[in-house]
């Protein structure tokens, strides 16, 4: 998968929204304000993508277990996120539904009022 992709991929989601929030090279994906995605354009630029995604605890566990290219997450809680290497032995198919599986987790977290909100957005 390219950057392109993956960032029209994150954005096509109901109510996400692009952010910089650490600094000008880390790409944030946010829904109803809570980061769902995240991921280094530098590391996209050498050939080294690798995306920060929020995943269910057991689920992370068999995950890494599976593949060598999901990691416990850089510089986040190990418990809940999972750092993939793009590119390497996870499908770009595969990888679109651990995106869809982050941010539906974090879609769940949200107030039912938000939740209500984002769903009767137009995308």
């Amino acid at each position: 998968m390219n950057l392109e992709t993956y960032y029209e991929y994150c954005l096509s989601k109901k109510g996400v929204t692009e952010h910089f929030p650490f600094d000008e090279d880390t790409l944030v994906f946010k829904v109803g304000g809570k980061i769902f995605a995240l991921s280094s354009l530098n590391q996209w630029e050498k050939g080294q993508p690798a995306v920060n995604l929020k995943c269910d605890p057991e689920r992370a566990q068999e995950l890494r277990a599976e593949y060598d290219a999901i990691q416990p997450g850089f510089h986040m809680n190990k418990m809940h996120w999972n750092t993939i290497a793009v590119n390497r032995d996870v499908q770009d198919a595969f990888f679109k539904e651990l995106i869809d599986h982050s941010y539906k987790l974090v879609f769940k977290s949200l107030t039912k009022k938000m939740q209500s909100e984002i769903q009767e957005l137009e995308n």
